[in-house]
């Protein structure tokens, strides 16, 4: 089969394109607004463009089978180009899956339709209450999803937890700096709270089986996290651990950080989004009993497995890395306030 990937430079795609390649699928191409530069270039066939070109999608599709769609404008992007992308950019690239006959269009969604629920687990048949700009753009692509499923495309949602593994920077890239560097890392609330997980691996695992198994099986809409996972001050304690300073996870009282944070935001001086801060000192984990059940989804890595394989890779590519170039999960994010904070940890 020829699988198309949307977003395909994105830290999700390369895992996903090298997953695929080592079990056999070998005819992959993809769009995306950033250039394809890692090694696997010349095995796949990539096209630069943007989503929400329509005729781009029209040249780059051409001959798919299967559609993977894991193109989005992440939540520190402009509202404008969260809309564009992850709304009008996901109905682009289902028209064109639908007028080109493609047999599956996976569709990479994420927690953030459920906003900030009042009990865990959570079902996929909890309400969605999209908050901000990128959980609500996910709820809207969501239902163009369902209304092309309404056409007869078979269409499986996938709704992963925040996933880690070799590539991902971004916001995780800050603690592993500090974590390397011998500090104490400072934790939003008491850290008693359980926030689920996901290697990209296990992603990877998931989306393979929605690209295989029975259509009737697949062509619906499902969970997908770690199944082991404690506290977040036990799971994140595991890369400092492994950093060998022994250093701790430093819990600060959630209200006050929360207000100082929001206060930063107004001076562009916050490192983090409001929906990293504001939901970090709560509960956050899915079932995924549907995926177990039905999908036959077993991961293979707990939340401190994700982290540390994560950290590992950090070690061996740091050298490579421009700090705080970007907004993307393919770059380290910038420390803003907490790079003066650092010196007192």
């Amino acid at each position: 089969m020829k699988i198309f990937i949307t977003g395909i430079s994105g830290f999700l795609s390369i895992n996903l394109v090298r997953y695929l390649l080592a079990h056999g699928y070998l005819q992959i191409s993809g769009i995306d607004l950033v250039d394809f530069t890692y090694p696997e270039r010349e095995q796949i066939e990539f096209f630069q463009g943007d989503i929400r070109d329509k005729e781009a999608l029209i040249k780059s599709m051409e001959g798919a089978e299967m559609v993977i769609h894991t193109a989005a404008a992440l939540p520190l992007y402009p509202p404008e180009d969260i809309y564009t992308t992850d709304v009008i950019g996901t109905r682009n690239v289902l028209e064109q899956a639908y007028q080109s006959g493609v047999k599956r269009f996976i569709h990479i969604s994420s927690t953030a339709v459920y906003g900030v629920p009042k009990h865990h687990p959570i079902y996929e048949n909890d309400p969605l209450i999209g908050v901000g700009a990128y959980g609500m753009a996910k709820v809207a692509a969501e239902n163009i999803c369902l209304e092309y499923r309404q056409k007869g495309m078979c269409v499986p949602i996938l709704r992963p937890k925040s996933f880690v593994g070799p590539e991902r920077l971004g916001v995780f890239a800050i603690f592993y700096e500090w974590a390397s560097q011998g500090k104490n890392f400072p934790m939003i609330g008491s850290g008693k709270n359980r926030y689920q997980l996901l290697d990209v691996e296990d992603l990877c695992q998931a989306i393979l089986a929605c690209l295989t198994l029975d259509e009737a099986k697949v062509n619906d809409t499902f969970n997908i996290g770690a199944a082991e996972f404690t506290t977040m001050k036990e799971d994140y304690q595991a890369v400092l651990d492994e950093a060998g300073f022994g250093k701790r996870i430093i819990p600060f009282p959630a209200t006050p950080v929360v207000l100082a944070l929001k206060s930063l935001e107004k001076l562009n001086l916050s490192p983090l989004y409001p929906w990293i801060y504001e939901t970090a000192s709560k509960d956050s984990f899915v079932s995924i009993e549907k995926a177990q059940k039905v999908l036959g989804f077993n991961p293979q890595y707990s939340n401190k497995d994700a982290l540390l394989r994560n950290y590992r890779w950090y070690l061996m590519n740091k050298d490579q890395f421009n700090a705080g170039e970007g907004v993307t999960h393919r770059v380290p994010w910038k420390q803003k306030a907490l790079k003066v904070a650092k010196v007192f940890f």
